[in-house]
């Protein structure tokens, strides 16, 4: 029988109580103890974190026990709190590796078991293949040993949060211009790890913070805790109605960020890291590769060709950055999804520091969020996007993909297609500039449709073909 535990983009995730039980969050914990024994000049101990969800403390427990039954000393945190920071905690320790019970942006109704490497980042496709190999030797555990029973209680220690983390993102960005910078800012935690952490960093600035959605709710008040729109439309209208000059959101476990314009506008996240990008660059002086995955910017290519840098494109999930980041320096390296990192902080995405890089951006330029932009398009062209998420069969998101591999188009939404990539799911460039890629997701039952284009219209005339394009795949009710 094959087991219920598979990896995605990021870790494991399932629904709880379904197959996310504590049983297989055991044999999670066993096979990768497995893995961290093989882990070299390291500390023989693991770092365990957990987010806001329903038991996760609960289940990082469970995951502790088991881990310091195999022989590791085990520091868990004693309130939830973000994934990177458990991933700087490893690197800074020393430690064989991570654990962090998260289901980062999906549903309430999942959980997930991320896996840190000693480096500070994701596991990387190769360790996760080693630990989905040995969960096929490890269908079951010991009860003793899956209760922790083996091991003595002192192997589990619970800590406190510490200041070492913040010191290290005050020393990336010009502190001092942000602290005098007098931002108005609003943060939205979305019911996640974020919390009240940005407002308490800054509390002492000459910035006004103000924290929305900032206490901890495994219902996320009804959302998915993902920080683009529609979910972010109480961060556009507190941005609109107290006159801030931006908002600031992290996801679920805060390892993803989301940024709202002074006008109360979602800047999207290829933007983002377009602008942030020239920022690292131009503003900094920082130096080194650029990376992006496969659903990002087209902007991405044209700055990264004018400064001379080299361009990396991956396959979507921040670990293929990571795990490019443990071979060269990149620059500064993002995903669609809010996911954006540097060489410099760590292999890992991280919505605190990503934030605080943003309001770095903003002190040491002067200008708006807005004005950046229109600044980056008036430099380097004007690009629009869309992203749409459709809850349909699986058979019939693979059908679609499928289909326009094995028989590309001529042409799509009446614009003439040059070529159809499948780096992952698959993507038709058209003329003009524009494209829109269909990928499965590798965490939940959904099909993602990309686009960007330099119109609006362009976007939603594209967008408008491809959701017409998956219809007919749905109502034929594929299999």
């Amino acid at each position: 029988m094959s087991s219920p535990i598979k990896f995605g983009t990021d870790g494991w995730r399932a629904i709880i109580a379904d197959t996310f039980t504590f049983e297989n969050v055991r044999r999670a914990a066993q096979a990768t103890a497995e893995y961290f024994k093989t882990v070299e000049n390291c500390d023989r101990a693991v770092f365990v974190g957990f987010d806001v969800r329903f038991q996760s403390e609960a289940f990082a427990r469970a995951a502790a026990e088991v881990i310091a039954a195999n022989g590791f000393r085990v520091i868990m945190l004693d309130r939830p709190y973000p994934t990177p920071y458990v991933s700087f905690e490893v690197r800074r320790r020393k430690f064989a590796g991570g654990v962090m019970i998260t289901a980062s942006h999906n549903p309430p109704m999942f959980n997930g078991f991320k896996v840190k490497a000693h480096f500070g980042g994701s596991a990387t496709p190769a360790i996760t293949a080693q630990i989905e190999a040995n969960l096929n030797q490890t269908a079951s555990i010991g009860k003793a040993q899956a209760r922790g029973e083996a091991s003595p209680a002192e192997q589990i220690e619970t800590i406190a949060p510490e200041p070492y983390y913040f010191a290290h993102l005050k020393s990336l960005v010009d502190w001092e211009r942000i602290t005098k910078s007098g931002l108005k800012i609003v943060v939205d935690s979305m019911h996640g790890c974020g919390g009240y952490i940005l407002e308490e960093l800054l509390r002492d600035t000459a910035c006004s913070v103000r924290t929305i959605r900032g206490n901890p709710d495994p219902m996320f008040g009804g959302i998915h805790p993902e920080p683009m729109m529609p979910q972010l439309e109480p961060l556009g209208e507190t941005v609109r109605t107290t006159g801030s000059n931006v908002g600031l959101a992290t996801d679920g476990d805060a390892d993803r960020l989301g940024i709202v314009d002074e006008t109360g506008e979602y800047v999207n996240t290829l933007q983002t890291l377009s602008l942030l990008l020239l920022h690292a660059y131009r503003n900094k002086g920082w130096r080194g590769a650029v990376a992006r995955t496969y659903s990002q910017s087209l902007l991405i290519p044209r700055i990264a060709q004018k400064f001379g840098l080299h361009l990396y494109e991956c396959p979507i999930g921040f670990k293929n950055i990571g795990e490019l980041m443990l071979e060269n320096e990149i620059l500064i390296g993002g995903e669609e999804s809010g996911g954006i990192g540097l060489s410099r902080h760590l292999p890992e995405r991280d919505g605190i520091f990503i934030n605080l890089l943003f309001l770095d951006l903003l002190a040491v330029s002067g200008k708006s969020c807005t004005e950046l932009i229109r600044d980056m398009w008036k430099e380097f062209g004007e690009f629009h996007y869309d992203r749409r998420d459709l809850h349909v069969p699986i058979e019939a998101g693979k059908a679609v993909i499928a289909h326009l591999k094995a028989d590309p188009p001529a042409s799509f939404a009446g614009r003439r297609v040059q070529k159809v990539g499948d780096l992952d799911g698959s993507k038709v460039y058209m003329e003009n500039d524009s494209w829109i890629l269909f990928r499965q997701s590798g965490t939940e039952p959904l099909l993602r449709v990309y686009c960007e284009a330099p119109a609006k219209s362009a976007v939603a005339e594209i967008m408008g073909a491809g959701l017409k394009f998956v219809e007919q795949f749905t109502s034929a009710g594929v299999s």
